[in-house]
């Protein structure tokens, strides 16, 4: 006897075991936990650079300004 033949011969408890796995289902799909806004956490990434005796202007021209162009050129990286 083959194993579809079995389900060929009995329709209507195919029918019943196809109406009993989509009821299982449909409760089952009901129950799991779903969050409209799930919790993320975005990575950051924090970049200090110092220069003694530096004033605001310089940080912003010599440092500031370098070190976001290297980063931007960096590969590995997305915005």
């Amino acid at each position: 006897m083959n194993f579809s033949e079995t389900f060929i011969r009995r329709p209507i408890a195919t029918s019943l075991m196809m109406a009993a796995i989509a009821l299982f289902g449909l409760v089952a799909y009901r129950s799991l936990p779903v969050s409209d806004l799930p919790n993320v956490d975005f990575p950051t990434l924090l970049v200090t650079a110092s220069l003694p005796g530096a004033s605001p202007e310089t940080m912003s021209s010599a440092v500031a300004t370098r070190s976001r162009i290297s980063s931007q050129t960096s590969p590995a990286w997305t915005r």
